[in-house]
């Protein structure tokens, strides 16, 4: 199996490992966190080395991945992603066997399909998005770099969310609407109109 290192070691690498150890393509050689997380163990994983230790493990293993949460904010996910490509490493994209992708969508390196999600046909996701639980992201849906698509949100057909946007569990975005980048949509939001840039659309 490929040997692949984990970037964060908290609630989302849970769900990560999961995923992976479901895949079955991946060796999970360590996990990477804070100084102080050093010596713990995730699920059985043990927390390796910092950020500082990255290039040392890249003569290790070819394939990393980052399993740092995103709520809200996209930038410590975008910053590790970037950091990742900048020490060659390969960011690959990982797939439940429990959803369904289809063979006609489209994935950027570093995006994670959680369990049970649906990506349907003509749909087109970008790079280190988080496509979470019991997803569905109908057909010709458009998600930018950097995405978090919570548990159990519905992007209907035609939807566009631009780069490092956040969906929050539950939420529905009706079909063909349009969000800017940075854009927030608070948990079990009903959504019928277009965003713009770096807009926070929460009624709670």
């Amino acid at each position: 199996m490929k040997k692949i290192i984990l970037i964060g070691g908290g609630g989302h690498c849970n769900s990560c490992i999961d995923v992976i150890e479901q895949q079955g393509i991946y060796e999970i050689l360590g996990i990477i966190d804070k100084a102080s997380e050093l010596g713990k163990k995730v699920l059985g994983y043990k927390v390796v080395g910092t950020d500082d230790d990255l290039s040392r493990f890249r003569d290790e293993c070819d394939f990393a991945l980052v399993t740092v949460g995103q709520i809200r904010s996209p930038e410590l996910r975008s910053q590790i992603y970037k950091l990742l490509k900048e020490l060659a490493f390969y960011i690959p994209v990982v797939l439940s066997p429990l959803a369904y992708v289809s063979k006609h969508a489209v994935l950027g390196q570093g995006t994670i399909v959680m369990h049970d999600a649906l990506v349907n046909a003509g749909v087109t996701i970008g790079k280190n998005c988080i496509i979470n639980s019991q997803v569905l992201v109908e057909h010709n849906a458009t998600i930018g770099n950097h995405c978090h698509i919570a548990t159990g949100a519905i992007l209907n057909g035609g939807v566009s969310v631009g780069d490092g946007s956040f969906i929050g569990s539950g939420a529905t975005l009706k079909q063909g609407i349009s969000l800017g980048s940075r854009v927030v949509v608070g948990m079990g939001e009903l959504l019928k109109r277009d965003l713009l840039d770096n807009v926070t659309y929460s009624r709670k």
